[in-house]
C-alpha cells in the first residue's frame, strides 16, 4: 500500500476525534430537503467547503451520522460542512438481509441493487451538489467519500465527464473495478477491510494516477466505518477513528 506524496494544503497532524459513543449516539447535525432528497447536515455555517457522504445501502445509521460529525468538526485546520443525501426515500436495505447467506437474502439485495444500481445514483450526484450549493453559497469546493455501494458510486462519478468534485475517498468500497480508477482525475482515497479482494484492490491502487492513500484494515469486516461497525468492541472502535482520522487527513494534505 502506497501515498502519493502532496503538493499542497497543510500537513500537519489534523485531528482531534472526540471520543465515539459505542450506543445512542446523539446526532450534532439536523435533517432538511434539498433537492428534493431528506438530508443530513452538520457542520459550521461558515464553512467553504462541503463534503457529500455517500451511506451504504442500510441508509441512516447512526455510526454513519457519527462519521459525518467526526468529519464535520474534527480537522484542526479546516472545518466542512457534511451533507449526507437520502437516495433511498426512505426505503433502505434492511440490515438483517446481510450477510447474503441464504437464497432469500441473495434475492432481496439483488433486487434492491436492482432498484439502485450505482450508476443510476452516480448520475443524480452532479445535480444535488448543485442543489446544495444553491442552498449554501458560501461552499466553494466539494470533496466526496462513499461507504460500501456508496464507494462504488463515488468511484464511477469521479471518474466520469460530469464530476464536481475535487478529492474523494472511498471506505470498503463495493464492487471495486480497476479500470474505474483510470479515470479518476482527482486526490483519491481507498480504505479497503479483510473482505474486499486484494487483488483488485491493488489493481485499482496501480490505475490511480492522481495523489493517492490506499490502505487494507486487515482486520476490519466490510461495513467498519459505516452501519456495520460494532463500535461496543474497542479494536473495531480504535480502527473506527483511525479510518476517520486517515480521510481527514488526505483530505487536509490534498485538497487545496
Amino acid at each position: 500500500m502506497s501515498t502519493m506524496p502532496a503538493s499542497h494544503g497543510h500537513s500537519e497532524a489534523c485531528c482531534n476525534v472526540p471520543p465515539v459513543v459505542s450506543k445512542g449516539y446523539n446526532a450534532k447535525g439536523s435533517y432538511e430537503e434539498i433537492g428534493g432528497l431528506k438530508t443530513y447536515v452538520t457542520g459550521p455555517e461558515d464553512t467553504t467547503k462541503g463534503i457529500v457522504v455517500i451511506y451504504d445501502i442500510f441508509g441512516y445509521f447512526e455510526q454513519t451520522i457519527q462519521g459525518a460529525d467526526i468529519l464535520a468538526t474534527s480537522d484542526d485546520h479546516q472545518k466542512y460542512k457534511v451533507f449526507i443525501p437520502d437516495w433511498f426515500k426512505g426505503e433502505p436495505c434492511p440490515i438483517e438481509w446481510y450477510p447474503p447467506n441464504t437464497e432469500e437474502k441473495q434475492k432481496n439485495l439483488g433486487a434492491f441493487f436492482g432498484r439502485f444500481p450505482p450508476p443510476s445514483v452516480a448520475k443524480q450526484v452532479p445535480d444535488i451538489v448543485k442543489a446544495l450549493g444553491e442552498k449554501y453559497p458560501s461552499i466553494k469546493s466539494w470533496g466526496i467519500l462513499g461507504f460500501c455501494w456508496g464507494g462504488k458510486v463515488v468511484s464511477l462519478v469521479t471518474s466520469g465527464d460530469s464530476n464536481p468534485f475535487a478529492i474523494a475517498a472511498a471506505a470498503h468500497p463495493a464492487m471495486v473495478e480497476p479500470k474505474d480508477a483510470s479515470g479518476i482525475k482527482v486526490p483519491f482515497a481507498l480504505l479497503a477491510s479483510s473482505e474486499e479482494p486484494v487483488d483488485k484492490v491493488l489493481q485499482f491502487e496501480e490505475e490511480l494516477k492522481v495523489p493517492k492513500h490506499v490502505e487494507i484494515f486487515k482486520d476490519q469486516i466490510h461495513g467498519w466505518m459505516a452501519a456495520r461497525s460494532d463500535l461496543s468492541k474497542d479494536r473495531v472502535k480504535e480502527e473506527y477513528v483511525r479510518g476517520y482520522k486517515t480521510v481527514l487527513e488526505f483530505f487536509g494534505k490534498n485538497w487545496s
